[in-house]
């Protein structure tokens, strides 16, 4: 069976003999042994081209993936590798609540689930192509040659139902199958995706709303600054130039508060968009500042992720799943293309009476049945069959290489969020010894001021360096407890 186009039917003989047979053209007295010597032919036939299946049997590629990640951290936990659920990675109950709100409300996750569901549907209805279509024909007519003859008839058929002796339904239906579960995986890696953003977008949206309060508190700071500078210039113990420095660091402060307001209102606006609908209600103060509280530990907000082995972890994220799927979708073609190099066996059959007169429809001597198996062949079709199994195979090449760069791509992410969770906790810390630094500093450039031995620039400067410091430190916290939503993302959590 390796070399299709070499196969010699004898369609003429095989046509005659065997796909035409009808009660009414053969005597009663030969109709056992006919049927007999046919049911035999059939089954030999059948038997011979079963093995002749051209169905192509998938086997996952083989990808070298590393023992272990990149990172020199140990892992948080979870040996096995088990994906965490976001309701244990989430610890912080108004953010559970808004993801939760979320996956019922956003139409991402509805039209994946929707086109997950018509997929299904497809493959029910790939499936029904192996099995005959059963119908009924009731028919009435009347027509007039030398006189008006009414017939009527009843039967019960089949048409056209494909006996898959080389494999080309089953190959279908295994495509459809793999394109459902695709389609499944898609909806999941969409919910991951989903649960990712709005976390990140309620990080963002306190994050605005922490330097939107640091920046009021620093507005009003200064103002107060630039009216004690006032205050000195107009009795001569300060310069113009103390003045418009106050000055601009005051409107500077302003500027900033302004480019927040605004910020904090976008961040709102895609919030809600994500959630799918308007909040059930305005968030508090302090829903809005829990993830800046300083004294609050991370986990209270979001848990660690678990990290596994990379092969535990990668092999079953949703959308290298999906690529899986995809690549035994495109084997199964590999199938379809090979069975077009052999007949398409068909049948069309049906039992039934015909009368003359209605009253004698079902009258003894009025059945009949016909049995009428097909299998065209094409002899010379230009290369396309052969050119459609080129297509397949190559698509298949495709399909192995867009699953081993998905595991690629995939151990990058890990490894490159696993790096972050080393580093930007240190950094945090860090920066918040920074702040701690910066705040000394202004309360030593105070004294010196009041002391006579210091002017207001050092004051000033001391005041911009701790703003941008504070700001560092808001932004700081947010990209650590970022991090941990992009693990929860890249490690496949459900």
């Amino acid at each position: 069976m390796t070399k299709p186009r070499t196969m010699n039917f004898d369609f003429p003989i095989w046509h005659t003999a065997l796909l035409t047979a009808s009660s009414s053209d053969e005597s009663r007295a030969r109709r056992p042994a006919r049927a007999k010597a046919l049911k035999i032919l059939v089954i030999g036939a059948a038997a011979c081209l079963a093995s002749c299946s051209q169905m192509q049997p998938y086997q996952r590629p083989e990808v070298p993936l590393p023992a272990q990640w990149a990172s020199d951290a140990e892992p948080a936990a979870a040996p096995t590798g088990a994906p965490i659920a976001w309701r244990d990675f989430i610890a912080d109950p108004t953010l559970r609540a808004l993801v939760d709100q979320a996956l019922r409300n956003n139409r991402d996750v509805r039209i994946a689930a929707l086109q997950a569901e018509q997929l299904q549907a497809q493959y029910r209805v790939r499936e029904s192509l192996l099995w005959p279509t059963v119908g009924t024909a009731l028919a009435a007519g009347r027509q007039t040659l030398e006189s008006t003859k009414a017939t009527y008839s009843a039967a019960v058929q089949i048409s056209n139902w494909e006996i898959d002796l080389f494999g080309r339904l089953a190959s279908l239906e295994e495509a459809a199958v793999a394109q459902y579960l695709t389609s499944q995986e898609v909806a999941k890696s969409v919910q991951i995706s989903l649960v990712a953003a709005v976390s990140t977008a309620w990080l963002n949206l306190q994050t605005t709303q922490s330097l939107l309060a640091l920046t009021q508190q620093t507005l009003r700071n200064r103002e107060e600054a630039l009216r004690l500078v006032r205050l000195r210039f107009d009795h001569g113990t300060a310069s113009a130039l103390e003045l418009r420095s106050a000055e601009s660091v005051m409107e500077s402060a302003r500027v900033t508060l302004v480019q927040q307001t605004r910020q904090r209102a976008l961040d709102l606006n895609y919030l809600t968009l994500l959630i799918g609908r308007p909040l059930d209600r305005p968030l508090t103060a302090a829903e809005l500042a829990s993830a800046q509280d300083l004294s609050l530990p991370a986990s209270q907000i979001l848990n660690d992720v678990p990290v596994g082995l990379p092969s535990q972890v990668l092999l079953e994220r949703p959308d290298i799943l999906a690529a899986e799927q995809r690549l035994i979708a495109a084997n199964a073609q590999i199938g379809v293309a090979r069975a077009a190099f052999f007949p398409r066996i068909s049948l069309t059959a049906s039992v039934g009476s015909s009368s003359s007169e209605l009253s004698q429809l079902f009258s003894a001597g009025t059945w009949g049945w016909t049995f009428i198996p097909q299998a065209p062949f094409t002899l010379f079709s230009g290369g396309a069959n052969r050119a459609n199994l080129d297509i397949a195979k190559t698509g298949q090449k495709i399909a192995v290489a867009q699953y081993e760069r998905a595991i690629q791509a995939s151990f990058r992410e890990v490894n490159d969020a696993l790096f972050g969770r080393d580093t930007l906790g240190q950094q945090h810390e860090a920066q918040a010894r920074l702040v701690q630094a910066e705040s000394e500093r202004l309360r030593l450039s105070d004294m010196r001021l009041n002391q006579g031995v210091a002017n207001q620039l050092e004051v000033l400067d001391a005041q911009r360096s701790l703003f941008s410091a504070e700001q560092s430190l808001v932004q700081s916290r947010f990209a650590m407890l970022q991090n941990r939503v992009v693990l929860f993302k890249v490690l496949g959590g459900i």
